[in-house]
């Protein structure tokens, strides 16, 4: 090797698609690649210990806890943003609910003007990476670092109560939302193995971590490109107080995330350049898309009172904190060894829809959720309850990031743009109509003892939009903002991953998604970094 300093490759951000390429490009032995992670070692109890997202939610050693700017259509309320700071980025403090998205969802993409990005293509990405707990078959992968558990009786019993108020309203059951169709109501797959998270750094770096011809820098801090005219030959990054520098021989590949990754290249020229001289950055390239086309799913649910034991009775009582941490340190099982969501469905609102338009989700458990950095999530309510929610899969309304000074420790301004459309604002009044009517089947009758407040004053579309706007809150699924596509005037990078007008540059990960996938991110972020390290090995 060369010496330290000097690479073929930097990749920028040790996050979902980050580490996928750090261990991808390194496995021929050929490639010298630099991993850079602003964050620490991802190896802590708290992130391996699955439930353990509660006590990251709001940890600022792992977790970057973005807040965005007032949202006008959430009554100027603003939105908490908790993103991964830590190897494995947001798969390490992630629910770990595994939703690849829609086959229709690719075929969009593709049909944007981003060939190889259709569902055909990137099917054998998801098998090549994936070793499901069902094994191969034509829709799963048996053998890929990446593995995915089906949990079906250690879920908790209300489960099946929603499930069977599902069949009630006559939605199918589906035992597989990454199989052939994603409609219907089951229970949610998850990425965790023998009792531990399996986050990307897990499945993808800890075997490549040996490597010789890869190194791993974490706290280190990048704050921007390093240019040779319109070519990008490395990166500065701030580590233990210490500016320093790397230069990549061939590329560049800035995987930092949906909020990072453009405001790295803000802060290095690339982006409006009206906009940048005005914060005093020398424009490198104008670029007005960087930081644009901005989306993410909103959540808008409720709690109710059950009638019967849920997870509450469990890890609410210092007893049964003290059995359920036995439990998982005896035998890596029990709650603490899975995702609090766990299960839920796809549906179609209204008549005449091609395919589903909301996410369900449905939480054996409830809490009230502190403000931001008060206390980790790890305290359900004192009496038995479970949380109900919709989450509208592809919405219309658009956002933006900017940045807030030339200062690359200042985090950027952040508007989300939720319920800025019609379109958008009809599913979410239509999905809480769903609870509605989910909630008045028998089943549910029976298990709910109360509506717990806050609630819709009415079942009117007034009633309900007022409640989604005064109570909607992110899922934490912010995408879009380096879109992929072949028009530099309304995009970031191009099929290929390549900057628009920069040689030696790419981003790959969920800010190049054109739209935003339906249901969870995770996997999809995931597949990008299989997508990216397919190109780039197919054009070295």
């Amino acid at each position: 090797m060369t010496a330290l300093d000097d690479y073929d490759y930097i990749v920028v951000g040790g996050g979902s698609a980050g580490c996928v390429l750090a261990a991808r490009l390194t496995e021929s032995g050929r490639n010298r690649v630099l991993l850079l992670e602003a964050g620490p070692d991802d190896r802590r109890f708290w992130i391996q210990v699955p439930v353990g997202y509660g006590k990251s939610f709001y940890d600022r050693r792992v977790n970057w806890m973005y807040m965005t700017e007032p949202v006008t259509e959430l009554d100027g309320r603003r939105s908490y943003w908790p993103r991964g700071k830590v190897l494995g980025g947001s798969s390490s403090i992630n629910a770990m609910v595994y939703i690849r998205g829609q086959a229709e969802d690719y075929e969009d993409w593709r049909n944007a003007g981003n060939p190889g990005w259709g569902w055909d293509d990137i099917l054998p990405l998801y098998r090549r990476m994936e070793s499901h707990a069902w094994g191969a078959s034509a829709w799963h992968g048996g053998d890929g670092p990446l593995h995915v558990r089906a949990p079906s009786e250690e879920l908790h019993p209300v489960c099946q109560d929603f499930l069977d108020a599902c069949g009630e309203l006559g939605l199918p059951r589906n035992p597989d939302f990454n199989g052939a169709s994603q409609e219907g109501a089951g229970t949610y797959h998850i990425t965790v193995r023998d009792g531990l998270r399996m986050s990307a750094a897990r499945a993808y770096l800890w075997p490549a971590r040996r490597r010789r011809n890869l190194r791993i820098v974490t706290n280190a801090e990048v704050t921007r490109i390093l240019f040779e005219g319109r070519r990008a030959i490395g990166v500065e990054y701030r580590r233990g107080g210490r500016l320093r520098t790397a230069r990549a021989a061939a590329e560049v590949i800035l995987s930092a995330g949906s909020v990072n990754s453009p405001k790295l290249l803000l802060l290095s020229g690339v982006g409006s350049a009206d906009d940048l001289k005005a914060l005093g950055i020398d424009p490198v390239v104008d670029l007005p898309a960087v930081g644009r086309n901005l989306q993410d799913h909103l959540d808008v649910g409720m709690i109710y009172r059950a009638t019967v034991p849920t997870l509450n009775d469990q890890l609410h009582p210092w007893w049964g904190k003290l059995w359920a941490g036995f439990k998982y340190l005896a035998a890596r099982r029990g709650p603490l060894a899975l995702s609090l969501n766990q299960a839920g469905g796809f549906i179609r609102s209204r008549p005449g829809l091609a395919r589903p338009n909301l996410q369900v989700y449905f939480c054996p458990l409830s809490y009230l959720k502190a403000p931001p950095g008060t206390r980790p999530l790890m305290n359900p309510d004192p009496y038995p309850a479970f949380n109900l929610s919709i989450s509208p899969c592809r919405p219309t309304s658009r956002g933006h990031l900017r940045l807030r000074s030339a200062e690359p420790g200042d985090p950027p301004e952040i508007h989300p743009g939720y319920l800025a459309t019609d379109h958008d604002i009809r599913d979410v009044v239509e999905g809480l109509r769903f609870l509605r009517r989910l909630t008045d089947t028998p089943t549910m009758r029976r298990l709910i003892a109360a509506e717990v407040e806050p609630c819709p004053t009415g079942d009117d579309d007034d009633s309900l939009l007022a409640f989604a706007r005064a109570h909607g809150v992110t899922v934490y699924h912010p995408v879009g903002t380096c879109r992929m596509g072949p028009d530099a005037v309304d995009c970031v990078v191009d099929p290929a991953l390549r900057v628009h007008g920069i040689e030696g540059l790419r981003v790959a990960d969920a800010s190049i998604f054109p739209t935003l996938t339906s249901g969870n991110t995770n996997a999809p972020s995931i597949v990008i970094g299989e997508k990216a390290s397919a190109l780039i090995l197919g054009a070295s």
